[in-house]
């Protein structure tokens, strides 16, 4: 499998199609950030042996360009001492230089090329990560947000029901109840109280009228 194939396939929505259908979207998403962290681990691996081959290439093509120039002072000293066959030598190793010379600069832009590429890649998928980990803060709180309407709502449910009502109302008879059944304690109470008072005043009334019997046959005999 390609390094670079997740970030092919996981663009942002196909993340979102997935995320609508996984039962906890913040569970889903942190496994997404740890995919991508993993494979942009993979990536800078691949990357780093790119450059290292891409700096090899670079290294050889310059030492043959450093051998090119100095062959190429040795040929001219040589000529410049009628020393034919030194001279004859310096340009031979001069010609193979620039051989190996072309063949590394070859190399060189051809693994440069491709090291720019995945430097790019590279890029772009740390900002496909930032994206995601930014994403994921955003959908915690509104995860949040809709689990804690959904709470509150769960919550409600019963306070405009049939059945709240009704245990309502029955609670207001049952008070009624209470309240008629004291009102008319009382008003028993007040009339064994009245009664109390009659034959109180009864047992009085008797003991004046008696004792003005009394009183009015002590006169009748001194008439």
């Amino acid at each position: 499998m390609s390094i670079f194939k997740r970030l092919r396939d996981l663009t942002m929505s196909n993340i979102n199609a997935m995320i609508d259908k996984a039962e906890d979207p913040i569970k889903m998403t942190d496994q997404y950030i740890r995919d991508m962290q993993e494979d942009l681990e993979d990536a800078e691996k691949a990357v780093a042996a790119q450059i290292a081959i891409e700096k090899k290439f670079k290294a050889l093509y310059e030492e043959q360009e450093a051998l090119v120039a100095k062959r190429t002072q040795q040929a001219h000293t040589a000529a410049q001492a009628q020393n034919v066959e030194l001279a004859r030598r310096a340009l031979e190793e001069k010609k193979a230089a620039e051989a190996k010379m072309a063949e590394y600069k070859a190399n060189y832009d051809q693994n440069k090329a491709a090291a720019d590429n995945l430097r790019k890649k590279l890029e772009e998928m740390r900002k496909h990560l930032t994206e995601m980990k930014n994403k994921r803060e955003t959908l915690v709180a509104r995860y949040n947000a809709a689990k804690a309407q959904t709470e509150i709502n769960k919550a409600m449910t019963g306070f405009g029901s049939d059945t709240a009502a009704q245990g309502l109302k029955r609670m207001e008879e049952k008070m009624m109840q209470m309240e008629a059944r004291a009102e008319a304690s009382n008003e028993m109470a007040a009339k064994g109280a009245d009664l109390d008072e009659e034959f109180e005043k009864l047992g009085k009334d008797k003991e004046v009228e008696d004792e003005l019997a009394a009183l009015m046959k002590q006169y009748e005999n001194k008439e």
